[in-house]
């Protein structure tokens, strides 16, 4: 059974992006359901060794709080055994265990993993009912809508095994794997997603405003919605398209708000082992909008620690 989600606003899984800080500010801020970023099967088997004879839980591996729940850990990787082995891990620590099959850097779909698997329909089918089988908790799946132009439509195929193995949510990307993220996704497809599935589906793709987000539930019928790129440097997105979908309207954040955003995060992040690079991405994110946005990144990109990054961040909250 899928956990009782407290808004119809997730949280994307975005490699050197959605950590625990940001997942946290996200959660606080209203998202329904905060995925981690995506891991392979095979470190978490070998971290999870390494940290048995330290007498350490794979949370030293991948770190969350309490407070993000329900959290969802996303698994990529085709090795059947590994999978399985892997997912009976993961499976006390998080509420959900879902399946990567979107991704589209060549280094995730040059080993048989991410979007590659929508054409491997034996493999696919095999994976989800060793996933499925594993473990208790339930499984999701997040897919792209195919892997060229021309063959747009896998994901209807794909879908349906996911939904006669046990699979007990969709979330459809739909733009292909050879389009990136370049492009416009093809909303359609999540409406004609949604009319041939009996499990909840969520829609993901270019939402951006809270306006996107009710109009992609209007278009779609879809029964949430799943934020990316939107939501970097932006947390408030979340409580923006709860308040815009029950009331129509929501508040506005100015500029010293997300500059205080961003201090929160690093605040947070004190707790965690995030690494500075990210922290530092994380910065230039919040940094969107800001008068002197484009000098400013260019004087994070210069930061060594986090005490030359603060004071960075701290001029430019004087400035604005």
């Amino acid at each position: 059974m899928l956990p009782r989600f407290s808004s119809r606003a997730f949280l994307a899984p975005m490699a050197g992006v959605s950590d625990p800080a940001l997942r946290l500010q996200c959660k606080k801020n209203g998202a329904g359901l905060v995925v981690t970023e995506f891991t392979s099967i095979h470190s978490i088997i070998a971290k999870e060794k390494q940290l048995k004879e330290n007498q350490k839980t794979i949370q030293e591996f991948i770190e969350f709080s309490e407070l993000e729940r329900p959290i969802s850990i996303q698994l990529f990787g085709s090795d059947l055994n590994a999978l399985a082995k892997a997912a009976k891990i993961v499976e006390p620590f998080f509420d959900i265990i879902d399946y990567n099959m979107g991704c589209p850097a060549p280094h995730i779909t040059s080993q048989m993993a991410g979007g590659a698997l929508l054409q491997e329909v034996n493999l696919t089918q095999q994976i989800f009912q060793t996933l499925v089988t594993s473990v208790k908790k339930p499984v999701t799946l997040k897919i792209r809508s195919g892997v060229t132009n021309a063959s747009k439509f896998l994901f209807r195929d794909i879908a349906q095994i996911a939904e006669d193995e046990g699979i007990q949510m969709i979330t459809l990307h739909p733009r292909t794997v050879s389009q990136g993220y370049s492009g416009h996704s093809d909303w359609n497809l999540i409406k004609e997603l949604k009319e041939i599935s009996g499990i909840p589906i969520v829609g993901n793709g270019d939402i951006v405003t809270p306006e996107d987000a009710k109009m992609m539930i209007d278009e779609t019928n879809c029964d949430y919605v799943m934020i990316g790129r939107g939501a970097m440097g932006n947390p408030f997105l979340f409580e923006q398209i709860n308040d815009y979908l029950k009331t129509g309207t929501y508040k506005q954040y100015g500029l010293n708000e997300r500059l205080d955003s961003f201090f929160e995060y690093l605040h947070i992040s004190e707790s965690y082992k995030i690494k500075f690079a990210n922290i530092k991405g994380q910065a230039m994110r919040f940094t969107k909008g800001l008068r002197g946005g484009s000098r400013l990144r260019s004087e994070i990109t210069f930061t060594k620690d986090i005490q030359s990054l603060e004071q960075v961040m701290k001029n430019a909250y004087l400035k604005n």
